[in-house]
């Protein structure tokens, strides 16, 4: 028999379907994994095989995370970094990934999508591109697996090391016949393209200064073959402008569509330089972004012109990328500060239309229509939090607007694929404290070894 789960009594459902629909005193119900009906609480069903009381929370869709490095989770704060722009940062940390083993991977996956799941997302997509010591994709898949997090597991890659003109010592880059082989056969093996899959695979060289013209049209060719998306980082500061243009005699974007990276299946991350013919083009061509506030405040870079992203029509998401980069992966606290941060440049957003960008607009980047929002046939991934928590004291009027302008709460339920993974506010698939443990211990094995 199909299992079935109600959730009831909600203060407030928010749906963002098709036409934004607000549940006073709503509910969900759902079979295997998928909503059958959302509305008030008396027009539901009234028994199921699990039953959630949600009085006094608000529900929410799950929020999707386009862009993240799980691993960085190992070294946050880490001295030499701290203070580092991205180019300055990144040559700080290589060495020290360069350490990484499959054991810190599987690990530190699980601490990112744990605090991930605590802060409201329930898809996340991981760009893991540096393979030292037998480390393969497959340690993140494993972990994703475990924890019950819906995951688009991104193959990243680096090729042209330090002695080639690139940023990564030539220790951390791999062949390109190699890379490119390897990535066919994990789309072979793991990647998923029905609606409700829990699990898809991304192509996704790392970034314009770490592999080749060649790779990244190989790579192209490779996503379009067998229909997956493709996924990298683009205009992310100004030493990231300066390195395309001196290379290739290109802005990032003219390189991104001379190669082939443009439109509705690719998506890059960060795009705060990206100039208007490039936000023109990305708008025609349907091409995504992954917004990460925090991130490109806490390196220095600037601020992405979301609003204006948006008012042309590109497609935009939210990621809280590396916790080396970020130091946090809440991502409602990640929806918080992309509000915040546009009003500094006189391009405000509303919260509503923030949290669309986390829902909806995620969904969108990653290529699905079957997540994202609240309506019957959507995946059953969405999450409540608790209204009484003191962050959101006396701010009772407007609860959505709360939720995204007052202090950030832990969830108190996750559900996803209709599996409840968090129950009063503490995971179910996995005992946080020993994975917290093990992950310390590994953080201290990598310093000490740099």
């Amino acid at each position: 028999m199909t299992p079935t789960l109600l959730i009831k009594n909600a203060r407030l459902v928010v749906t963002m379907d098709d036409t934004r629909r607000e549940i006073a005193d709503g509910g969900i119900f759902c079979r295997g994994g998928v909503i059958e009906a959302v509305g008030p609480t008396h027009e539901l069903p009234t028994e199921a095989d699990e039953v959630i009381d949600a009085r006094d929370q608000i529900v929410i869709p799950g929020l999707v995370n386009t862009h993240h490095h799980m691993y960085q989770s190992l070294t946050r704060v880490i001295g030499p970094a701290q203070d580092a722009e991205l180019f300055g940062w990144l040559q700080a940390l290589y060495p020290i990934w360069a350490g990484l083993t499959p054991d810190m991977v599987r690990t530190s996956t699980l601490t990112a999508m744990a605090e991930l799941l605590l802060s409201g997302c329930t898809t996340s997509s991981d760009h893991l591109y540096i393979y030292p010591n037998g480390v393969k994709l497959e340690h993140s898949i494993e972990a994703a697996q475990q924890i019950g997090m819906r995951f688009h597991a991104a193959r990243g890659s680096m090729s042209v090391g330090q002695s080639q003109g690139g940023l990564p010592p030539d220790r951390v880059v791999e062949q390109e016949p190699a890379i490119l082989k390897e990535t066919q056969r994990l789309i072979e093996r793991w990647h998923d393209p029905a609606r409700h899959a829990m699990l898809r695979i991304v192509v996704a060289p790392c970034s314009p200064f770490s592999v080749s013209r060649g790779l990244m049209r190989d790579s192209a060719l490779l996503a379009r073959q067998y229909g997956v998306s493709l996924h990298t980082h683009l205009a992310e500061n100004d030493n990231d402008i300066a390195y395309s243009r001196e290379k290739f005699g290109m802005t990032p974007a003219e390189y991104a569509e001379d190669l082939g990276w443009v439109g509705p299946d690719v998506w890059h991350a960060h795009c705060v330089k990206l100039d208007e013919p490039g936000l023109q083009l990305f708008a025609r061509s349907r091409t995504g972004v992954a917004h990460c506030p925090c991130s490109n405040m806490r390196l220095g870079s600037g601020i992405a012109p979301v609003r204006r992203m948006r008012d042309l029509g590109v497609p935009v998401g939210l990621g809280v990328d590396g916790s080396a980069s970020n130091d946090g992966a809440h991502m409602l606290g990640e929806t918080r500060m992309a509000m915040l941060l546009q009003r500094v440049t006189g391009a405000a957003m509303t919260a509503r239309e923030t949290l669309e960008i986390a829902t909806r607009g995620g969904a969108q980047v990653l290529g699905r229509d079957d997540i994202g929002a609240l309506a019957p046939g959507m995946s059953a991934d969405f999450v409540s939090f608790d209204l009484n928590h003191v962050g959101l004291a006396g701010g009772q009027g407007d609860p959505l607007a709360a939720l995204v302008f007052c202090g950030a709460p832990q969830v108190t339920h996750s559900i996803v694929n209709g599996r409840v993974v968090v129950r009063d506010g503490q995971l179910t698939t996995v005992e946080l404290p020993r994975v917290i443990e093990q992950h310390n211990h590994f953080a201290r094995l990598l310093a000490q070894a740099s």
